[in-house]
């Protein structure tokens, strides 16, 4: 299947949680919802049923990591469970999980501007930008019809560069961002923040 024959897809990363408001990379592991985290699901569930999408139009996937399935669960709005899918986990960040961007850098030196992709980068043991990619074509590859898709921050940059057939010299142009759903049809990627709705 190539990018132009993906069928419509929303992606919608978590919403905020305990380590995301402590500026604590999650990776591999996990955190809860904050109360701001679960308000910011139930109105992506608004926001999506407004526009009509449900399980009678759409396959509803998730990350299986707590914090997305836990989104999941409130976006759907009871309208049964999303299917989980290892491909949309996190990337691993290896021995810099659980700490912040602060302490990285007080251990590596790295530049304070430098951009947030250029730590997942050097992060000691974590995953390749190839094993991300990977996943990410392969589940791709796997749609068979319109999909709502809950994943994290840099899966979901990914699966957008990919879905609009990018090079991932460009994974950076894409915004990402909390409590917004991010639509891919045709190539083309709009995003979709309450304001809007």
């Amino acid at each position: 299947m190539t990018t132009a024959e993906l069928p419509e897809i929303f992606v919608i990363r978590h919403g905020q949680t305990e380590w995301n408001l402590a500026g604590r990379w999650q990776g591999d592991l996990d955190s809860p919802l904050t109360d701001q985290g679960v308000a910011q699901a139930k109105i992506m569930g608004a926001m999506l049923e407004k526009m009509g999408v449900s399980t009678a139009t759409h396959q509803f996937y998730t990350s299986p990591m707590g914090r997305a399935r836990r989104t999941a669960a409130l976006v759907m709005r009871e309208q049964g469970q999303a299917i989980e899918d290892a491909r949309l986990r996190e990337i691993s960040v290896g021995r810099w999980t659980g700490i912040t961007r602060d302490e990285i850098r007080a251990r590596t030196g790295l530049d304070e501007d430098a951009h947030f992709l250029d730590y997942y980068a050097a992060a000691p043991g974590g995953e390749p930008f190839a094993g991300l990619q990977a996943r990410c074509e392969d589940f791709l590859a796997g749609l068979t019809g319109p999909s709502v898709i809950v994943t994290h921050g840099v899966t979901s940059r990914f699966l957008r560069t990919l879905a609009m057939g990018w090079g991932l010299d460009r994974v950076a142009q894409l915004p990402g961002g909390q409590g917004v759903i991010h639509h891919v049809i045709n190539r083309q990627h709009a995003e979709i923040t309450p304001e809007q709705d």
